[in-house]
């Protein structure tokens, strides 16, 4: 850049610029001008404030708890177990009752399970042999249900065999029932219990409806209209989830429940209700070797001599995940402290002025002022002025702290005792006053 260059720069700090504003006197613009501004103020009316609430003020940390309780019974009467009444203890895990919970409602049972040596299962990879070389002592089997003891077992075929482990046998049994082994748990209730808060607001409320009556519990059943009874027949469940009893009971899945609290608190709190929705939450389209939901468990037993036993159970069932979420909305506080006329009278009662106590010599001489004390007549000066000026307020020139913390000094009464107060006396306290 030259120097002349480097002149105009400097120059152009110095220069003053102001804005040109032309009018056009042209029907077409200007009505598209003022269609414009009415397309901007409809959306902000109607979009922002009435559509969206935007005047409100949103809290969105909800808390929330939930409980809940399975109830129902089944029977059973089979090989493995006998005759047998299942009730809420034996097929709901956990017992206590979490967010979280699993509905046992198919089962594949193995009796008598003792630790001792059996051969591996066919299926198993790891455990396929031609020789006892091929199992090696004290390893495990991979994927497997116990550990090696170095034999191979051919049985049938002298070819090919399995490692003899040492493990829980009989080992689990692979097939599977064709038919729900509880089938009775489509009719089981679920009673979900929720309890939520929005902290900002200390808002509180409840699922349930507040009635003394304790049998309206053991009566109703969820609908839409009764969103305070919220129990639930798991079959029902189910079909509001877009799927079928009898194949999830048969392979086990996990069904979603979603309670929302989308609350409006300018309105009354009975205004305020919980929205339910169900969904399948495991992929039901795909059909792969690990579709489904299942576990095992075990229960141990002793028999006459000491020797421990057990009954292994494979279950299937429904796992329930009870999801709450919600925002409570209320009018905003701008509008009351700022915009309409008694905006100070909601100001001093949201906001609380806190000030420092006056020094102790003050307190100390307004106990010592008898309540009927007044300005006796004195001379201008003198020591019975000198006496007033140097002594605290007195009732009637003490100070009013109003609720906007203004510190206003009230007007000077005459005595009691009905004698003229002078007036340069007056004048000289409400001086000192000020």
């Amino acid at each position: 850049m030259g120097r002349t260059g480097w002149k105009g720069l400097c120059l152009s700090l110095f220069d003053y610029k102001t804005e040109k504003y032309v009018v056009a006197k042209n029907k077409k613009v200007g009505l598209l001008y003022r269609l414009l501004q009415l397309f901007i103020l409809t959306y902000l009316v109607v979009w922002v404030f009435i559509i969206k609430k935007g005047y409100q003020d949103v809290d969105t940390s909800l808390q929330s708890a939930v409980v809940t309780k399975v109830k129902g019974v089944a029977f059973t009467n089979t090989s493995a177990l006998g005759a047998r009444l299942w009730d809420v203890a034996d097929y709901v895990i956990p017992s206590q009752g979490e967010n979280v919970f699993f509905v046992v409602t198919n089962l594949i049972v193995t009796p008598n399970q003792r630790q001792k040596t059996c051969a591996e299962r066919e299926d198993i990879p790891d455990g396929m042999c031609s020789e006892d070389s091929d199992c090696h002592p004290g390893e495990a089997v991979i994927a497997g249900h116990g550990v090696k003891t170095g034999r191979c077992l051919r049985a049938g075929n002298p070819a090919r065999g399995t490692c003899e482990i040492f493990a829980w046998c009989p080992l689990e049994t692979k097939s599977r029932p064709e038919e729900p082994f509880l089938k009775e748990a489509e009719d089981f209730t679920i009673f979900i219990k929720n309890f939520i808060r929005f902290p900002k607001f200390n808002f509180s409320k409840s699922n349930v409806m507040d009635i003394k009556n304790k049998s309206f519990l053991k009566s109703c059943h969820f609908g839409p209209e009764s969103h305070y009874c919220p129990i639930f027949r798991l079959g029902s469940v189910i079909r509001w989830a877009g799927s079928n009893f009898h194949e999830m009971a048969l392979e086990g899945g996990v069904i979603g429940i979603r309670i929302e609290w989308n609350c409006d608190l300018d309105k009354a709190a009975s205004e305020c209700h919980p929205h339910y929705s169900f969904s399948r939450l495991d992929n039901k389209l795909a059909k792969s070797v690990s579709s489904g939901y299942n576990f095992r468990f075990a229960r141990y037993y002793r028999d006459e001599a000491g020797v421990e036993f057990r009954t292994l159970m494979k279950a299937y069932g429904i796992r329930f995940d009870v999801m709450v979420n919600g925002k409570g909305a209320f009018f905003c506080d701008l509008v009351l402290i700022y915009l309409i006329k008694k905006s100070e009278f909601y100001r001093d009662k949201k906001y609380e002025e806190v000030r420092s106590y006056p020094p102790d010599n003050v307190l100390e001489a307004e106990e010592e002022e008898e309540p009927g004390t007044g300005l006796s007549e004195q001379p201008a000066s003198g020591p019975g002025l000198q006496e007033q000026l140097e002594q605290p307020r007195a009732q009637h020139g003490s100070s009013v702290r109003k609720g906007n913390g203004c510190v206003c000094p009230q007007s000077l009464e005459p005595s009691r005792s009905g004698h003229p107060v002078n007036v340069e006396q007056l004048q000289t306290l409400q001086t000192v006053e000020t």
